[in-house]
């Protein structure tokens, strides 16, 4: 009851959205392959935004450290909202990339400023626990999103489902209105964006990583490992399409009875917070988020694939939860947008990386083996990443450690 009393309406507004995404998600996975067919262009759904980001992110990180994070907050997701309502206008593939391109555009500036917004309005007690809630909402939107949609294209088409995530922008945004502001006056003043400035910036993050080697490791493992895992999503509608042959109606539920595993993995987390530590919660989450994401692709049975989807959620809420406790914890606020910024062209790059080489491996060979080839590297990662954890080195330097 406490933190619903204190973080409530963040939570809600954030958890709304999510509802929205993972509608739209299922939604515009289907709209883009029955108007092409292709694992090529399914693959360009999720280069597209990584694209965007990385050209973006070069001054996104100057501007937003020196402006009011929850009116960038506000003007992204109306603009994003917008963008979205004119999707399903799109009949051409290229129209809907350029579209998409805008949409991402505006997440650039949404992401770090939400993350900011989060450290410095949830107290340090709190924040593990906090993100383990709001992760639990992203996991029940993930549960009855996908359903919906499910619903929403079976009783009318995927435009109406589209259109609900637009609508879903703007009451985000209007929540984000409600709340107050966090930012200290000195981090917004306005200054013009220069070569100097940006050079500047670029070096203060240079400056941090340098000084802080164990969490440069942890950090280029969980991401590298992550990334994988987001270029295999990529492909996630099509081997459920084409290799376990199932209509559209189950490939919502099918993803929808996944997002149990993550309600309940969102609540443990968010359960034992305070007990078990925040190591465990990244090192044993995302080993296991990788195990279950490789037996999905190596799922022969549509239950198997379920089983598999359950487990990968429940795991995927400790390690998302862990991740983003120490992320808060280590970065300096009055750096994150930097450090976002240039944290987001690497992902990005990653990402393309990734995602156009599985596309192109899917294309040539065989998507099913080419998939866990791919998982398998990512358990590789973890096991790396548990290693460091584990060390000594890592012992005193994690703060809330437990266990």
């Amino acid at each position: 009851m406490d933190m619903a009393r204190k973080y409530g309406l963040l939570i809600g507004g954030f958890g709304f959205s999510y509802l929205g995404n993972w509608i739209y998600l299922v939604a515009l996975n289907l709209f883009v392959w029955h108007l092409t067919a292709s694992p090529a262009a399914m693959a360009g759904i999720f280069i597209v935004g990584p694209i965007a980001r990385v050209l973006t992110s070069f001054i996104a990180g100057s501007i937003i450290d020196r402006t009011n994070k929850r009116k960038i907050m506000i003007l992204s997701d109306i603009v994003r909202g917008s963008i979205v309502f004119f999707l399903p206008f799109m009949e051409s593939i290229w129209l809907i990339y350029a579209l998409l391109f805008l949409a991402n555009i505006a997440s650039s500036f949404f992401g770090p400023s939400s993350t900011y917004y989060i450290t410095k309005y949830v107290s340090m007690e709190d924040k593990q626990r906090f993100n383990a809630l709001l992760g639990t909402f992203n996991s029940g939107s993930f549960l009855v999103g996908p359903a919906l949609a499910g619903v929403l294209i079976m009783l009318f088409n995927t435009t109406i489902a589209i259109w609900i995530n637009s609508f879903t922008f703007f009451v985000c945004a209007f929540v984000i209105y409600s709340l107050p502001d966090v930012d200290d006056t000195a981090e917004t003043l306005q200054q013009r964006v220069t070569w100097r400035m940006l050079k500047s910036d670029y070096l203060a993050v240079v400056f941090f990583i340098r000084k802080n080697g164990l969490f440069l490791k942890i950090y280029l493992l969980f991401q590298c490992s992550l990334m994988i895992a987001f270029a295999l999503d990529s492909q996630e509608a099509t081997f459920i399409k084409k290799d376990l042959a199932l209509s559209d109606g189950l490939y919502g539920t099918i993803v929808s009875i996944a997002g149990v595993g993550s309600i309940v993995g969102g609540i443990v987390a968010a359960s034992f917070a305070k007990k078990w530590s925040l190591r465990s919660y990244i090192a044993v989450g995302l080993l296991m988020t990788m195990v279950f994401y490789t037996t999905f692709y190596a799922s022969t049975t549509s239950w198997m694939a379920v089983v598999s989807f359950v487990a990968l959620g429940f795991f995927m809420a400790f390690s998302n939860a862990g991740y983003d406790t120490f992320y808060q914890q280590s970065v300096p606020p009055e750096l994150m947008g930097r450090f976002g910024s240039v944290a987001n062209i690497f992902q990005s790059v990653l990402q393309i990386l990734f995602t156009l080489l599985l596309g192109l491996f899917a294309q040539c060979f065989n998507l099913q083996m080419t998939a866990i080839v791919f998982g398998v590297f990512s358990i590789l990662l973890s096991v790396a990443l548990f290693f460091v954890l584990y060390a000594k080195a890592a012992s005193h330097k994690l703060k809330g450690e437990v266990l």
